[in-house]
């Protein structure tokens, strides 16, 4: 498996938060995981809420941890809410099911990473997201419809 290194990291966190920037955004939080769900580098910029590093990462584990993104999530959270609520339970709460949890695949598909980011709308979020991961020379998977 391809390991999604510091640099990498700081690229996608970096041109996410440009996107975020350059679209007048609310202030928002960045959190890039490993594979193991380590975070490998964050950001909050100044003015985002008391949460929503919490938030950001928990799209990002989330997204980790069923091995979908988060707009999969969401839509299943809808369909089997009993289902998410269990695997939130087991994740320890750190599953936030809307948008805005990407996966980082490595061109031969695995995951390498995720990227959760938080304080605007979840469309923003995810597309902040997905920007930073293909900058990185990445494929981002933020879910299915």
């Amino acid at each position: 498996m391809s390991d999604l290194s510091l640099d990498a990291a700081q690229t996608i966190l970096s041109t996410a938060l440009g996107q975020c920037r350059a679209g007048n955004f609310k202030p928002m939080a960045v959190v890039v995981l490993d594979a193991r769900g380590a975070v490998k580098v964050s950001a909050a910029e100044d003015g985002t809420s008391l949460k929503r590093f919490e938030v950001a990462h928990g799209k990002a584990y989330g997204a980790l941890s069923l091995g979908m993104g988060s707009r999969s999530i969401f839509k299943r959270a809808k369909e089997q809410a009993f289902f998410v609520a269990a695997v939130s339970h087991l994740a320890g709460g750190a599953l936030v099911p809307v948008p805005g949890g990407v996966l980082i695949r490595n061109a031969a598909g695995e995951v390498i990473g995720a990227v959760g980011i938080s304080g605007d709308t979840s469309e923003n979020d995810e597309a902040a997201a997905s920007a930073g991961i293909a900058a990185a020379g990445f494929v981002a998977d933020p879910g299915a419809d």
